[in-house]
């Protein structure tokens, strides 16, 4: 879209497994199965193609390459077989969108109910996009965004209409 403030894009190829654990004792054991390190609360950890999200204090998200999901589950499942976990492929349930150039940040402001500006360059946020729950961490010059895929229409639809040429929230 000509002038529009981002470029808002399907992300495709991701697998995402949901991670409930006490992270507190079997952080260790998870994080060398995936590869990556703990996340403190509120960040992510990335390697490669991988994203390690911290989402709340039992609950981690690991994104990575759609092929890699099913290798992941069954390493993570048994780093903690003997334990209270969950360990479930979600790539099915959420999809992921990312918000690209100079003014992503303005349609998230729109948008979000957090400070998106004071979001660090490795920071995982837990919020809403208008009514819709969802996880932002930034991605390059831009951001991803991801939701239940139930409400992937809407979610792309508020997302390109807050990225709509003429909505800036500064003059720039």
């Amino acid at each position: 879209m000509a002038d529009a403030l981002a470029d808002i894009t399907e992300i495709t190829g991701l697998g995402m497994i949901q991670i409930r654990a006490d992270q507190k004792r079997l952080g260790k054991a998870l994080a060398k199965a995936a590869g990556l390190p703990l996340p403190a609360s509120g960040t992510a950890s990335a390697k490669g193609t991988r994203r390690l999200c911290w989402m709340s204090p039992d609950e981690l998200l690991l994104v990575l390459p759609a092929a890699e999901t099913t290798q992941a589950v069954a390493a993570l499942t048994g780093a903690v077989a003997d334990e209270h976990a969950l360990i479930l492929d979600v790539s099915d349930m959420r999809v992921a969108f990312a918000i690209s150039g100079s003014r992503a940040e303005q349609v998230l402001m729109k948008l979000c109910p957090t400070e998106i500006a004071a979001m660090p360059e490795n920071g995982m946020r837990r919020t809403r996009a208008a009514q819709v729950a969802c996880g932002i961490w930034r991605e390059g010059e831009g951001f991803a965004l991801v939701g239940f895929r139930s409400v992937a229409d809407y979610l792309h639809g508020i997302l390109a209409g807050a990225a709509r040429s003429g909505t800036a929230l500064d003059p720039r």
